[in-house]
This record gives structure tokens, sequence and C-alpha cells, in this order.
């Protein structure tokens, strides 16, 4: 005999605030049978909101309430609102003052595990937070209020004393400097695709697997340009400089030689849409996007004889390459890539490609193109309020990023055990090669083909190369970052989960009436119809979606630290007070104070626009910049244009209107 058994579910959400923190808590009621009294109840909570000295003393109680992925989150994202040196602190003050004698000894035992744990995890996954902390007083004050009763404690102790005594430096990465004399741009067609590509793979996932997560929070990545930051996010930066180094150094063989035939200059073009494709195998999309980036690149793009002599097989198989970077759906052909063969052991080809792959036997990672994390994340610290009107920092919000972060550390995991092998002969090529300015990339298009011929595609490239000021410091600071600007901001309400943010750059130099040229002169290189690829932090361009249009944009004050740009996101709805009241909040200001304040656009030529008082920003402001200004009213100051003496930190390319045309169809 069998009895059916009826099982039914009663769930309740609520919220509940305890001693500076807010929980959200889920009430599960499950009824035996519908005839029966009987049923249980469970009961879990998570952390929504809290003080600072209450979310750092929750790493300490959140196993016992059931909380367990508290501890993975805070440490991944706590930088975006304390320091280490302020959570070593209190959770010192903390070990100094444990539960009391006369408490139970399982709560105190409980406790003592609770520390090793955090203390444990902390130290093994992020012990840079330790190395940097410069001098060893608060470790060698925390050492002695560990644990004493076990092994796992003496364990950690002595692993916190050795770090309080060795001074590490911090990881760096380097490559071998460039010598130009050396350099022969068609050496490269001597190198078999599949070894450039192995050789392009082996660099980038050595990048990624050295890549520390949190520097891609955008709360941090959006302060490298700060004065005094330079050394912010050095493993992002790093990835950013390869990613940069390959795409110049396609341009560098297929524009330098600048006196071969078009048949011959075509090889070379073939030879990189073969060396991207081979990247694709090895789901090295970071190496394939910057090859695609530099081709479709206006110096290339406009070649048009060189194309017409490209094979056509090459051509197809070169816009389905393109076609994996599409902005259609917030890149969703690349997403949804990275989902299916994230972790997987090989790529997912097609018939043609497998079988000329069938030989692979090692299992491969995946690195991926890390703008598109760059991306989320930035939008996320942008689009969500860092704290509740009560002013608790928001670790809701800290969730969305550590979601973010996890898929990273996901990919990452894939790659720690590739192996590969230095081919020194591709190496030297590849570090020979000359960097390429924007100009001379152009004056050598131009020598290969005069201005005068018409593109053959007519509209304009995708990506082009822009000098990022926040590392002119380095030789390799061009950068192609390719950002989106789509529909997701149409999205965002719904796909909390999948947050965006585009970093197009924008330009100070003046605007003018001119309508755009469609020839390019090797004297003065024209920056319209173009999109640029990036390391600024957000778009001059609109946002469209089925609500408001909307825009990002910079916001910057004076205080005490210098200097900081604040990403704000401002919709064709939003007056002065409420964007003013966004930028004051942003800058952990009193937004109540936004009366008595004023903002105002900075514009090329040390210019200024004031930004009436009551009018609409989307609508007040002009497409010549994303930069502005929150300044405190002295009632000197006249509306309209005026000179400034500050320095505007933004000196990108600018995106005309006819520039955001995309190319949809290359051939």
């Amino acid at each position: 005999y069998f009895r059916l058994c009826f099982v039914a579910f009663q769930s309740t959400v609520v919220e509940e605030e305890e001693d500076g923190v807010i929980y959200t808590v889920v009430v599960k009621q499950q009824h035996v049978s519908p005839n029966s009294s009987m049923s249980t109840v469970s009961r879990s909570q998570c952390v929504k909101a809290g003080t600072e000295e209450k979310l750092v003393l929750h790493l300490l109680h959140s196993f016992a309430m059931g909380d367990s992925s508290f501890v993975s989150i805070f440490l991944s994202t706590y930088r975006s609102f304390t320091s280490n040196e302020r959570v070593l602190d209190i959770l010192t003050d903390r070990l100094e003052n444990p539960p009391g004698e006369n408490e139970r000894s399982q709560t105190r035992q409980s406790f003592n595990k609770a520390v090793c744990t955090v203390f444990s995890t902390w130290l093994s996954e992020y012990p840079e937070d330790f190395e940097s902390l410069g001098e060893p007083s608060r470790l060698l004050r925390l050492g002695p209020l560990l644990p004493q009763d076990s092994s796992s404690a003496a364990d950690l102790r002595a692993r916190l004393l050795r770090t309080a005594e060795e001074l590490s430096e911090k990881s760096s990465f380097t490559s071998a400097p460039p010598d130009p004399s050396k350099f022969e741009p068609t050496n490269i067609l001597g190198f078999s695709a599949s070894l450039i590509a192995e050789q392009l793979t082996k660099i980038e996932t050595e990048l990624f697997v050295r890549l520390v997560p949190y520097h891609c929070l955008g709360s941090l990545w959006s302060q490298r340009d700060k004065k005094g930051r330079e050394g912010v996010c050095w493993s992002v930066r790093a990835t950013v400089r390869q990613f940069n180094k390959l795409a110049n150094a396609v341009l560098a063989s297929c524009l330098w030689p600048t006196k071969l035939r078009c048949q011959q200059r075509a090889r070379l073009l073939e030879k990189w849409i073969s060396v991207a494709e081979e990247c694709r195998a090895r789901k090295n999309f970071s190496s394939l996007y910057a090859v695609v980036s530099a081709l479709q690149s206006n110096p290339i793009h406009r070649l048009r004889r060189t194309w017409q002599e490209t094979d056509r097989e090459a051509l197809r198989r070169y816009e389905e390459l393109s076609e994996i970077f599409s902005e259609k759906d917030n890149y969703s052909h690349s997403r949804e890539l990275l989902k299916e063969e994230g972790t997987s052991k090989f790529a997912n080809l097609d018939n043609r490609l497998n079988n000329k792959h069938s030989n692979r036997s090692n299992a491969q990672g995946t690195v991926p193109y890390l703008g598109i994390f760059l991306t989320d994340l930035t939008m996320l610290d942008t689009a969500v309020k860092d704290r509740l009107d009560n002013g608790y920092i928001n670790f809701d919000k800290r969730r969305r990023e550590f979601e973010v972060l996890a898929q990273i550390r996901l990919l990452q995991s894939s790659c720690k055990n590739c192996v590969f092998t230095a081919d020194e002969s591709f190496l030297q090529w590849y570090y020979s090669v000359p960097t390429l300015t924007e100009e001379q990339s152009y004056r050598l298009s131009n020598e290969i083909e005069a201005p005068c011929d018409p593109s053959p595609r007519g509209l304009a490239p995708t990506v082009i190369i822009t000098q990022c000021p926040g590392l002119a410091a380095d030789n390799d600071s061009l950068f192609y970052f390719h950002s989106p600007v789509n529909n997701f901001f149409s999205k965002l309400t719904k796909h909390m989960r999948s947050p965006s943010v585009s970093c197009l750059d924008v330009d100070t130099s003046p605007s003018t009436n001119e309508s755009t040229p469609t020839t390019l002169t090797p004297s003065s290189p024209t920056k319209s119809h173009r999109r640029s690829a990036s390391c600024g932090n957000n778009p001059p361009s609109n946002i469209q979606g089925s609500g408001p249009d909307m825009r990002i944009i910079r916001i910057r004050m004076a205080l005490q630290d210098g200097n900081l740009y604040r990403s704000i996101l401002v919709t064709s709805n939003d007056k002065t007070p409420t964007v003013i009241s966004s930028a004051l909040e942003k800058h952990s200001q009193d937004p109540k104070q936004a009366s008595r304040y004023e903002l105002i656009q900075l514009l090329p030529e040390g210019k200024e626009l004031v930004i009436p008082a009551t009018g609409n920003v989307f609508y007040a402001m002009t497409s010549s910049s994303v930069d502005f200004l929150l300044r405190k009213k002295d009632g000197n100051t006249q509306l309209g244009l005026q000179p400034i003496s500050t320095e505007t930190s933004a000196t990108f390319p600018r995106i005309k209107a006819k520039g955001r045309r995309l190319v949809r169809t290359l051939f």
C-alpha cells in the first residue's frame, strides 16, 4: 500500500531591523496534509543593510545565523565602503571583548570557530590586504587575541605573525621592452595562426589567472584616474595594456610596410583573421576581440583595395567572428557563449572547426573579454545607491556585485590548470612591435591608400585608438576597450542581475559646425565618424529604450581628498535639483543641501555651461562633454558660457552625432 502525501509551502518575506542591521527574513511554513493541522516552520535571514561596524561584526555571527554566503560577499566587496585597516580595527576591538566567561561554552566555542574561519578565509584569498598594511602593529596586536585552543587557530596565528614580519612586494606585471629597430612587420606571416593564438592565449591566461576580481568593482575602477590612485586596479590595467598591445600589433603589422602591394597586404589581413579564429577555438575571447577591434579600426577599415583582394571565405569568417561582439541586447551573443562554454572543456565550434581541432587533448580554460564585466560592475555602481535613506550601507548592492565577481572567479578556476609552452621566436617579434599613435596610424593608412578614395563600405568603423591620460606614464597606453551603448537601461529594472555600464570616451576639443569630412589627411586626421574604445568612464551618447532616454555623466566636486568624479545616471525626466541631490549623495555629502549648489557642464576650450536651476539637465546639456562640476553658489556666476581656470580631465575624442551609427554589415 502506498500513501499519497500532500505537502504545501507558504513563504513570507519580511524585513526586520535589529541593532544597526536590517535583515531580509524568509519564513516558510510547510503543511504536511490539507486535512492536517500539522506543519513545520523554517526561518532564514540575510543582511540587507547595516552600519559599517555592524556589517563587520556580522562576519563573526553570520554562520550561526545561517547567512553562510555573507563572509565571501563581504570580503569580495567591502573595499567599496570601508578599508582593510578599519575592518581589522573593528574585529580586533571585538576580540579584546569576547563573549563573557559566564556565557555558555558552546557559544564561546562557536565564536572562536567563527574567528578562525573569517581570518583563515581572508588571509588565504586576499593576502594582499594584510601585506598592504605598511606596518605590522595591527597584526602584532591581533595575533595574541586569536583563540588558543585548536591547531587551526595556532596555524592561523603563525601565518599572521609571519605576514607581520615580512614585507611582501605587491605583484606587478612586466613585459619585455620593445625594440622597434628589430621590427619586421611581415615576419608574422612566418608563424602559423595556431602558434600565434597559442602564445596569445598563454599571455592572456596568465594575466587573467592573476587578476584580482575586486579590482573590477565600479567604485574602484572609476577612481583609477584620480591623483594619488595611480596604482589602483593594477591587475585590470595589466589586462588592458595587453589588449591594447595586441590590437597595436595588428595595426602595425598591417600598416607599417607601406610599400606592399594590395594583394600582399591582404595576406596580412587573412593571417590575423585566421589568428582570431584560432583564438575563438581556444576560448580566448580577449585576444579575439582585440584582433577584431583592430581590423575594424579606421586606419585598416578604410583600405578599400586591400579588402577587395582579401579572400572571400576569410571575409565570411571575419563577419561571423565580429558578430560574437555585437552590441545587440547588451552583448547577448558574447554572454551566451560565456554561459555555454565558460567551464566546458572545449569551445562549441561548427563541424569544420571541430574537425580541424579534433586532436585536442588538453582541456581549455576560458579567457573572457574583461570589458563586459567592467561594464556591468560600473553600471551597477552607477545605478544602485550605496546607502539607504537612513544612512545604512546597502549590502544588497554588494550581493549583486558579488554575483558578477563570482562569474569572474569561476572562469579563473577553469584557467588555473592550463599548460603552455613559450615560443621565443614569436615573443621576440611580438615585443619588438612599436607603439603607433592615432596620428601615425592614420598617416600610414593614407600613405597606403590616398584619402580621396571612398571607403568600400561607407560607414564608420566600430573602434578607434585613443590615448588614455590615466596611463600616460606607460609606453603602451593605448586603449581599445570597446564599450556597449545599447538598450540595457530599458531592461535594468527587469534584469538587475545583469547590470551594465558603458565607458566611452569623450573629448574636450572644441566642437565645430563643419560637416563630417569623408576624407582623411595625414596632417590633420579627423576625429569624427568613429567610436572610441575606452578607458574613460561613461558614454556621451544617449541610451535609448522603451522608457525615457538616459545618459551617464560624470560629476566632480572639490573635496579634501582632491577632485573625484562620480558617475550619475540622468534621464530625460530629471531636473537640476534631482541631479544635484544624486551627485551629493554619490560624494557622501548631504543631499538636502542641493539648493546651495549649482551644476556646471565643463566644455572644451576651458568654458563652462551653467545648467539652469530648475532646468531639465538632459536637454540643457550639450553633447560635447559628459564632465560636470558641482559648485557652491556664490552669487557671482552668470548663466551661459564662461572660461574656467580648472582643467578638465576629459581629453578623449568626441563622438559626434553621425559617428554613433554602427557598422552592422561590413561587406
